[in-house]
């Protein structure tokens, strides 16, 4: 020990320097122990950063794909929903065309109503324009896709339809026959009566076809019958025979 005391003792000045040197090195140390903590922090948050923009990005992923489920929920709900109105339009139109077909072909009515026939007539002929409009607009089935604005224009075709045919058809059983002369009147009379006759099934077939023929003359010049309308009022007047029925049993 004494030579290491004689060594400190002759050399103690270099304390100081030594001093130095390891103030410097601690601080030296200190000053990286701070950079590799920073470094640490901003690693970190780097890290969480990612981490936030990752589970971000999920999020919106996930978002897009419920907005997007419930658009398509949406526009299925609105598809069907058009679907169902299309197919209560579709219904109403031919339940009009059916009111309509109803005097049309029925001779009787026509006969009853003449104004319903007659084109000339505005009421008639508006209702007759309506109708061809519902018409070239009715899509080919309930089925059918349709935009709501396509609905829609069809949708008011069907309504002004309806809505000149029940006109007309007031119109039509409030006029009646009041139109026509006296004289064209009392032919229309006939016509009605002779109607009944080429109808009745009780009738000869001869009487029927007289019946039938004369009524076609009292009403010309005066209603003018479609080709279906006559096609009908034939049929009544001279119903097919229908073919015998084979006994049970036997070949043909």
């Amino acid at each position: 020990m004494e030579p290491l005391f004689a060594f400190l003792g002759s050399y103690w000045w270099l304390a100081f320097p030594l001093m130095g040197v390891a103030s410097g090195l601690a601080g030296w140390w200190s000053k990286q122990s701070k950079e590799r903590h920073r470094r640490r922090l901003e690693v970190i948050k780097a890290k969480s950063e990612a981490r936030a923009v990752e589970l971000g990005a999920r999020a919106q992923i996930k978002a897009s794909k419920i907005r997007g489920a419930a658009d398509d929920d949406v526009e299925a709900s609105d598809a069907a929903g058009r679907r169902d109105r299309l197919k209560r339009l579709m219904t109403t139109h031919d339940d009009v065309v059916r009111r309509w077909l109803d005097y049309e072909l029925d001779v009787g009515k026509l006969i009853a109503f003449p104004t319903m026939s007659d084109g000339r007539q505005p009421l008639t002929a508006a209702f007759l324009r309506a109708k061809k409009v519902a018409d070239g607009l009715r899509p080919p089935s309930a089925e059918t896709r349709t935009d709501p604005e396509t609905l829609a224009e069809y949708r008011d075709a069907v309504h002004d339809f309806e809505v000149a045919f029940d006109v007309a058809e007031q119109d039509a059983r409030r006029v009646r026959d009041s139109g026509f002369t006296e004289t064209e009147r009392k032919r229309l009379e006939r016509a009605q009566h002779l109607l009944q006759v080429a109808i009745d099934q009780s009738a000869t077939t001869a009487e029927r076809q007289l019946a039938y023929k004369r009524v076609r003359e009292e009403l010309d010049g005066l209603i003018v019958l479609s080709d279906d309308a006559v096609e009908v009022l034939e049929k009544q007047v001279a119903p097919e025979i229908e073919p015998p029925k084979r006994a049970e049993g036997l070949n043909p």
